[in-house]
């Protein structure tokens, strides 16, 4: 019980550092992970899914084992790796300087700033179209930045934090459909879909709850749901972003274009194409969804710590 109140004061803390502080401009910890994973995959790539797997269990199983060596620290440590892997402040701070950009009408520095939320084509995209790409990113990236580091350091504490930020940041790098990732990329691309299963599923409820504040309404957010989710080629993408467009009446969806080709992604939602105000509104969801999400978070910390140590306590048979 006591490693949980530790656990769940340290969650909070981390997630306040964030929201005063954001991410740290240099030397990221994650940044330095993602550079060393490039070094290791100039060595250890091969166009094989079991290169692949080797790849994702050296890096996350090494991060987990940092995690779990640095537990000790108790609070502190929950608290400083909380702070490493969120990115919900930034995710906000963006979304907003780019409705900024497009209210303004400078389409030109709204396609400068969207990589820095997505890895669609910019060029290919005019004023409503870095809109949609912009929400569609706040919205997943709601759940990936901020919901499931916060549910996975409830559940394992400092592993569980360090453990997610790494599998979605081989994901990230990784996994992909292209030519060169469709095998090595394929254990980063399932193992993050597995992570963000129940995240995924918990923002779309938190996003249910918190939907009146931007004038949506729960029940619109849980039909858009379990209507249109499926149709999304990601069984947690699609969940996120049909939540997002209940709440906000707006519709998701179409003509996508990124770097690698173009895909044809499925409607989500009823409404008109999301414009700079909608972003703004998706901004203002994103954060009530982090700190609904942090409030669940601190509340499951102290009873997952039980239900370890209930599982630790029962007699081994033999």
């Amino acid at each position: 019980m006591r490693r949980g109140v530790s656990t769940a004061a340290g969650l909070l803390i981390g997630f306040a550092i964030d929201r005063v502080v954001g991410d740290p401009r240099r030397g990221h910890p994650v940044a330095g992970f993602g550079m060393l994973a490039a070094s290791l995959e100039s060595v250890s790539y091969a166009d094989h899914r079991r290169a692949g797997v080797v790849h994702e269990l050296v890096l996350v199983g090494s991060v987990v084992g940092l995690g779990a060596a640095l537990r000790r620290g108790g609070t502190t440590a929950v608290a400083a790796a909380t702070w490493t892997v969120l990115g919900g402040r930034s995710l906000a701070r963006t979304g907003r300087m780019m409705a900024d950009r497009l209210d303004a009408g400078d389409v030109a520095a709204a396609r400068e700033m969207l990589p820095a939320l997505c890895g669609r084509d910019p060029e290919s995209l005019d004023a409503d179209g870095l809109a949609r790409a912009a929400l569609e990113s706040i919205a997943e990236n709601t759940s990936d930045a901020a919901v499931a580091p916060l549910l996975w350091g409830a559940v394992a504490g400092v592993p569980g934090l360090l453990g997610y930020r790494a599998v979605n940041t081989l994901d990230a790098m990784i996994g992909y459909r292209n030519q060169r990732y469709r095998n090595f990329g394929w254990a980063a691309a399932r193992v993050d879909d597995l992570a963000n299963l129940l995240p995924a599923r918990a923002t779309g409820l938190l996003t249910a709850v918190v939907a009146p504040l931007v004038g949506g309404r729960p029940g619109t957010v849980l039909r858009t749901w379990r209507r249109d989710a499926r149709r999304h080629p990601s069984p947690n993408a699609g969940v996120v972003e049909a939540a997002a467009a209940g709440a906000l009446g707006v519709r998701l969806g179409g003509r996508t274009e990124y770097r690698h080709g173009v895909e044809q992604r499925p409607e989500l939602g009823v409404g008109p194409a999301p414009a700079a105000g909608d972003l703004r509104r998706a901004v203002r969801l994103s954060e009530l969804v982090q700190y609904a999400a942090v409030v669940s978070a601190v509340l499951a910390a102290p009873l997952s710590a039980m239900l370890w140590d209930r599982i630790r306590a029962r007699p081994t048979r033999g």
